[in-house]
């Protein structure tokens, strides 16, 4: 019995289907391709070749291998403002102390004499000896400078003296040397005459006598 699904070329035959049409195609074997010219996997050539790193196109630099990544560094803290101008103005104020000090000493008050006084050994001198005057001038202890003269009670004056005063001092002593010769008493004053800053004197009187 002849089959009616036939085709009625004479030139039909039928056709056994392989297996790999059934299951699918076999499994081909691991292949390693190897590149003598280095390309990615959609066949473009690499710029250049860094080590086991391929560069294509324009980028970043490629790290030399070895070389250790770069660190940001943080920028320095800003000081704070409040502690700069604290320094400053402590800067300031030692800065003014110090000039208003310096001031005081060239523009302060002037000398001023507060008191004057003059002694001598009561016993007076001995025979042939000098008598030592001192008269003492108290001052505000500003710099400046003391102008005097000594006055004798035999008639002798010194010509004007000066007496300079350094800051910070308040005292100074002034010296007055008088000579006795010979027998005999004498009484004797001598006087301190303040010319400047101020005009004063001073007094003292003592006895020389020598009976030897």
């Amino acid at each position: 019995m002849s089959d009616s699904r036939a085709p009625e070329d004479d030139d039909y035959s039928a056709t056994v289907l392989g297996s790999h049409w059934i299951s699918g195609p076999p499994e081909q074997p691991a292949q390693t391709k190897r590149f003598d010219t280095p390309h990615d996997a959609s066949g473009a050539v690499p710029d250049r070749v860094e080590g086991s790193l391929l560069r294509f196109g324009p980028g970043v630099t490629a790290r030399p291998p070895g070389t250790p990544f770069p660190v940001a560094v943080a920028p320095a803290p800003r000081r704070r403002r409040g502690a700069a101008l604290r320094r400053y103005a402590l800067a300031a104020v030692v800065l003014a102390a110090v000039l208003a000090y310096l001031g005081w000493q060239r523009l302060g008050p002037a000398l001023a004499v507060t008191e004057v006084s003059v002694s001598t050994d009561p016993k007076g001198p001995a025979c042939d000896s000098a008598a030592d005057v001192v008269a003492l001038v108290r001052t505000n202890g500003r710099p400046g400078t003391l102008r005097y003269r000594w006055v004798r009670s035999d008639g002798t004056r010194s010509d004007p003296l000066t007496e300079r005063v350094p800051s910070g001092r308040k005292e100074a002593t002034l010296h007055l040397l008088w000579t006795f010769q010979g027998k005999g008493t004498y009484t004797a004053e001598a006087e301190l005459e303040l010319i400047s800053p101020v005009h004063r004197t001073a007094a003292v009187g003592f006895t020389y006598g020598c009976r030897a």
